[in-house]
């Protein structure tokens, strides 16, 4: 598996001078969308994806699991916030500009799986949509919600 940073510990232990190797960051594969094809850009303005990146891809420090590219409407913008967290509101040094309805954003799965059982979940771009969403919701229910191309 190959990694994005790596960094050099250099530890004096009794005299004696350790090196090692500690490899840290997001694990770099080829993401697929629930479909079992490549996946697809979600957005780019505003830019998201838990690495800023345009995809709803996660690795090892993502975890809100940010795997479902939806557009979000007004009513799950309030719905969110209510639950305590507001996604209207710019976070500027975390390159978050704030939502607004229709923007579309790599969600939490956990937190778009809450949404549909409330009934205010937004509807989902699936070919931008991680393929590990399935372990938490099933094909169907997500077609069901797809942005009609």
């Amino acid at each position: 598996m190959k990694y994005l940073n790596t960094a050099i510990l250099i530890c004096v232990l009794l005299g004696g001078v350790w090196v090692f190797k500690i490899s840290y960051g997001r694990s770099v594969k080829k993401n697929l969308n629930v479909y079992g094809q490549k996946l697809e850009l979600c957005c780019t303005s505003p830019k998201t994806g838990f690495y800023r990146d345009g995809f709803c891809q996660t690795g090892v420090e993502d975890y809100g699991t940010h795997i479902v590219c939806a557009q979000v409407t007004q009513e799950f913008l309030e719905y969110s916030k209510n639950q305590g967290n507001d996604l209207t509101q710019a976070i500027p040094n975390s390159s978050f500009p704030g939502l607004k309805d229709g923007d579309k954003w790599c969600l939490c799965v956990s937190r778009w799986v809450e949404a549909y059982e409330a009934g205010v979940a937004p509807r989902v771009d699936l070919k931008a949509t991680e393929i590990s969403t399935l372990e938490y919701v099933d094909l169907k229910t997500l077609e069901n919600f797809s942005i009609k191309e």
